[in-house]
């Protein structure tokens, strides 16, 4: 078992995390949506140990995070609608997931053999500092065991893969609380693939025109797609309006509750808290009641997640 260590968001603590990366370690950093699972994009071996760590299935493709949008151009077959996109929402949470360019240099293991590639320019200023002093592609899959719930702080992180990875470095809690879209521009159709911190309204605000839906019945192209993910070990009931004997209930606006993603019903803050809220639930080990979301705007990224948790397990 490895001596996962706390690295302070610091000088010290940000050179110690980039020699650790250049060694082949995994590192774990914040970004603005959730702590990503940092390893070179480049290293066939350190991209491994982020399946093994996470005992992540290795069909499942990586998101790619980078510095600016420039890096991203090395890597993909870049186009007018990316660079739209980029321009709008970089650094931020949106993916792109684009066609890969001939001699990428990354690791075939980082998008399971697809001709594809996900990538986005994380705003969190620690993750920025980290790429900017790095200089290379970090692959970064949420930094927790597959199919559970993502983490928002590094206590997270720790009670997950404490002794499976090499350090995690500590950049308080996560302030937008829920994966990035992602969006795919494979075929010059922009396809919303996974809802997440940036609303589809927005997205298809910049683009002046309606986005094609990913259904679950498509072959899988981007993280965060299976059935069942983002799952506590609680079983999960949606939509209640009351928790049932030995339940908690999730709530959501003003109701009676033991956790409430936000009492004034603003989407933006049930977003933030989603995961803490899950985490803080599933601890006192009992089944877990959710109150119904709205299903617009950031309410489609929360509600995909919930689905995806109450999903029968595999």
């Amino acid at each position: 078992m490895l001596a996962t260590k706390l690295l302070l968001p610091d000088d010290t603590g940000l050179a110690h995390a980039c020699d650790l990366l250049a060694a082949g370690a995994l590192v774990a950093f914040p970004t603005e949506t959730v702590y990503g699972l940092g390893a070179d994009a480049r290293d066939d071996m350190a991209v491994a140990r982020i399946f093994d760590a996470k005992g992540r299935p290795h069909f499942n493709p990586l998101i790619v995070h980078v510095a600016s949008t420039e890096r991203a151009q090395h890597f993909v077959q870049w186009s007018p609608m990316a660079d739209r996109l980029a321009r709008a929402f970089w650094p931020g949470p949106l993916t792109l997931v684009l066609p890969l360019k001939q001699g990428h240099g990354l690791s075939p293991l980082v998008t399971a053999g697809l001709d594809t590639l996900a990538l986005r320019v994380p705003a969190h200023p620690l993750a920025a500092e980290l790429l900017n002093r790095y200089g290379g592609p970090l692959a970064a899959p949420s930094a927790n065991p597959s199919g559970r719930i993502s983490p928002t702080t590094a206590d997270h992180v720790r009670d997950g893969l404490h002794g499976r990875i090499e350090a995690i470095l500590d950049g308080g809690p996560c302030t937008v609380g829920v994966e990035s879209t992602i969006l795919g521009l494979a075929n010059n159709t922009p396809t919303l693939l996974r809802p997440g911190g940036i609303a589809a309204e927005d997205i298809e605000q910049v683009l002046n025109t309606h986005l094609r839906l990913h259904s679950d019945t498509d072959t899988l192209t981007a993280p965060g797609q299976m059935a069942s993910h983002y799952a506590p070990d609680a079983r999960v009931r949606l939509n209640a309006t009351q928790a049932d004997k030995n339940e908690l209930l999730l709530g959501f606006g003003h109701m009676e509750c033991d956790q409430n993603l936000s009492e004034s019903g603003n989407l933006t803050e049930a977003a933030a808290n989603l995961f803490r809220a899950l985490h803080d639930l599933d601890n006192q080990s009992k089944p877990i009641a959710v109150a119904p979301i709205p299903d617009i705007g950031l309410g489609r990224a929360i509600n995909d997640r919930l689905r995806r948790a109450a999903a029968p397990r595999p």
